[in-house]
């Protein structure tokens, strides 16, 4: 089997692994690897992103916990978006930082197999709430009569807890299922953090019924919910276009389009990374477009919810 890539410098090839459970003592990152020149300019870069990532988001939870008038059920999703996002943001981040600005360091397998673990969840909980978000914009706008019989403070809350408990079985059935298998050749991994795709490539054994299980759960959990929203936007437009004034279709349209926008930046980037695993896009490639879902997307939602 072709050993993967690893940049000069980057730490040798462990033995070959003598059980199936080998894995090695210490895991490498290595994320813009191939820009070594930038990394002072993009660590400088991602502070400021994460910054205001964590300072935007945790204004946006505040003034929903705190303001009277922003009760609706919109903005406890709304927070709990937030929420989400900040923890995606830690989670990420830190480590992106030290890998810039020490390369080379290397990451416990059980440090690396706990990022994966949030990661997952953190992007099934925000699939699940950008679904439940639209729901509730379909029942103001196409049930308006209903609205408050069905999106009652008790129904908002289990929601919001479900979105949260989701992500956690799947994420730790396939975090436990990857770190099972062997991993051989050189321990760096091409990426800024640790994801199934890059940790795929260092694995020696066959991975088709993992990754063919990794395709249905991403169906499910990616492709179900947009299609949900899909549909949600779909009656919303068509009950909006019924409506006899045009200040009360843009009214309608208005509470929508800040949502609308983020689901077009989250699933945009998310689907591309997370439907193809072991797709032939360059480790380079996936690490751009992963930036847009990890920095860019966190740090734009409260600005666009703003707006």
């Amino acid at each position: 089997m072709p050993t993967a890539w690893a940049p000069p410098g980057a730490p040798e090839a462990p033995p070959p692994c003598a059980n199936q459970s080998c894995v090695p003592s210490e895991l490498v990152l290595l994320g813009f690897a191939h820009v070594p020149a930038l990394r002072p300019l993009l660590a400088t870069l991602f502070l400021a992103m994460f910054l205001l990532t964590l300072l935007g988001n945790a204004l946006l939870v505040l003034l929903t916990a705190l303001d009277p008038a922003l009760r609706a059920p919109m903005y406890l999703f709304l927070r709990h978006l937030a929420l989400v996002e900040m923890c995606f943001s830690l989670d990420i981040v830190p480590r992106l930082l030290l890998t810039l600005l020490r390369p080379g360091r290397g990451v416990s397998p059980a440090g690396c197999a706990l990022q994966l673990l949030l990661v997952l969840s953190c992007v099934t909980s925000e699939c699940f709430l950008l679904t439940t978000m639209a729901w509730d914009r379909y029942v103001a706008i196409c049930r308006p009569l209903r609205y408050g019989a069905i999106v009652s403070p008790r129904l908002c809350h289990l929601l919001a807890a479900t979105c949260w408990l989701a992500g956690v079985p799947v994420s730790l059935v396939f975090t436990i299922w990857l770190f099972r298998f062997p991993f051989c050749g050189p321990r760096g991994i091409r990426h800024f953090f640790c994801d199934i795709a890059p940790l795929l490539s260092l694995v020696c054994a066959d991975t088709r019924v993992f990754e063919a299980h990794v395709l249905a759960a991403t169906v499910l959990v990616i492709m179900v919910p947009f299609c949900l929203i899909a549909a949600s936007y779909t009656k919303i437009l068509a009950t909006v276009l019924r409506m006899p004034s045009a200040r009360g279709r843009h009214k309608a349209l208005s509470t929508c389009a800040s949502h609308f926008v983020v689901v077009l930046l989250f699933y945009g980037t998310t689907g591309v990374i997370h439907l193809r695993p072991k797709a032939s896009y360059s480790p380079e490639s996936k690490q751009v477009v992963s930036l847009s879902y990890t920095l860019v997307t966190p740090m734009l939602n409260p600005l666009i919810y703003s707006l």
